[in-house]
C-alpha cells in the first residue's frame, strides 16, 4: 500500500489538472500483491475478501493514467525473480526526472513453503527513494514495509502486518512513528465476507501528536455480481462510491463517485476500457462533473517488445490541455 497519510481522504483522485500534487506511480505497490491467495476455498464456502486497498481496485483500473510529456520506459528481466528498468520524463509541467526502478519478486508470489521477500526499489534524478517490502511470515501472515524519502528528508516509514483467514481479512498499519515529537499514525483494516458475493469491513485512522489526537472511522461494504461490482465507503472524512460493469470480453465501463468533507468537494467519473485484440490496441476513456474529459491509446508494436501510448486530457472549465506520449520497451 502506499503512504497511510492519504487514507483519510475519500479516495485517490482518477483526473489530471488537480489542485494537488499527485503521488509517484510508484507511490503503491504491484496490483498483484493485493490479489487473493492461491489457497482460498473453490468448494462453495465463502472465500478470502482481499485487501481493504483493493476495494475498488476494479473500478479504477478502467480508468485511463494521466499521461503528460514525452516518456520513455525500458525493463530488461535480468532472471526469474530480478526486473529492472529505466524511465526519461521530459514535462512542461513538472521537473524533467530521469527514474531507476527494480523489483525482486518470489518464484511463486502466493505459494506455501517461500519465505523469501518481495522487494521494489525506485530511485529518481533528485535523489528521492521510494522502496516497498513484502514478506510471507507463514501461509496466512505477511507483513509490509514501505519507506519514502524526498531528497534528503525521509517522509514516510510504515509497517503493516495482515492475517488473511479463509474468509475474512485483518491488518494493522503503523506509519511515521516519531519518539521525539510524540506523534504515530494507527490504521486498522477489517474486512469480512459476509456470504456469496457480498463483504462488509471498516478501517479505523487513529493520529496522535504532541497538540491533536484524533480519529476517523469509515465502514466499506462490496457485492460482486456475475459481471459487476458495486463498492462503497462512508465514514467521517467522506465517501467513495464506485460501479464496475464488464458488458463483454472488449468493453469494460466503470462510475465513480467520491466526496471529501476535507475539501467540500464532490466529483463523479465515468470511465471506459475497450480492447482490440486483433489490432493489438487498448483504449480508455473518461469525463468527469469537472469538464474534464481524457484518453489513453496503447498500441503493442508486434513483433517488436514494445508498446505505444497516446494520450490527451482536457480541461475545458480550465481551459488547459495536456498531450503526452510514450514507450514502453520490454
Amino acid at each position: 500500500m502506499g503512504s497511510v497519510l492519504a487514507l483519510s481522504g475519500a479516495g485517490r483522485q482518477n483526473w489530471p489538472f488537480s489542485s494537488e500534487t499527485p503521488p509517484p506511480q510508484w507511490d503503491t505497490p504491484p496490483a498483484y500483491w493485493d490479489t487473493p491467495p492461491r489457497w482460498e476455498r473453490r468448494d462453495g464456502r465463502l472465500s478470502n475478501p482481499g485487501s481493504f486497498q483493493a476495494l475498488h481496485r476494479s473500478c479504477k483500473d478502467v480508468f485511463p493514467q494521466q499521461i503528460e510529456g514525452v516518456k520513455m520506459t525500458v525493463t530488461k528481466t535480468l532472471s526469474s525473480f530480478f526486473t529492472a528498468s529505466h524511465t526519461l520524463h521530459l514535462s512542461a509541467v513538472t521537473p524533467s526526472q530521469y527514474r531507476f526502478h527494480v523489483e525482486h519478486r518470489q518464484s511463486d508470489s502466493h505459494g506455501k513453503n517461500t519465505d523469501s521477500p518481495m522487494l521494489i526499489g525506485e530511485m529518481d534524478s533528485f535523489g528521492s527513494l521510494n522502496a516497498h517490502s513484502l514478506l510471507h511470515l507463514s501461509e496466512r501472515i505477511r507483513a509490509k514495509a514501505v519507506f519514502q524519502t524526498q531528497q534528503t528528508q525521509f517522509v514516510t516509514w510504515q509497517f503493516e502486518g495482515e492475517y488473511r483467514g479463509s474468509d475474512f481479512t485483518a491488518a494493522v498499519t503503523m506509519a511515521n512513528p516519531d519518539i521525539l515529537r510524540e506523534s504515530v499514525i494507527l490504521v486498522a483494516h477489517v474486512l469480512q465476507s459476509v456470504c456469496s458475493g457480498l463483504v462488509l469491513g471498516g478501517e479505523l485512522v487513529y493520529h496522535r501528536g504532541r497538540h491533536d489526537e484524533g480519529g476517523i472511522l469509515t465502514l466499506a461494504g462490496q457485492y460482486t455480481g456475475p459481471n459487476w461490482v458495486a463498492t462503497l465507503n462512508a465514514g467521517k472524512g467522506g465517501a467513495h462510491a464506485s460501479y464496475y460493469h464488464r458488458a463483454n470480453k472488449q468493453i469494460q465501463v466503470g462510475v465513480e463517485f467520491e466526496a471529501s468533507t476535507r475539501t467540500q468537494e464532490t466529483t463523479a467519473s465515468f470511465g471506459y476500457q475497450m480492447e482490440l485484440p486483433e489490432a493489438n490496441m487498448v483504449f480508455r476513456g473518461m469525463v468527469n462533473s469537472r469538464c474534464i474529459i481524457g484518453g489513453v491509446l496503447e498500441k503493442r508494436l508486434s513483433p517488436l517488445p514494445a508498446t505505444l501510448l497516446m494520450g490527451a486530457f482536457v480541461n475545458h472549465r480550465g481551459d488547459k490541455l495536456q498531450v503526452g506520449l510514450g514507450v514502453n520497451v520490454g
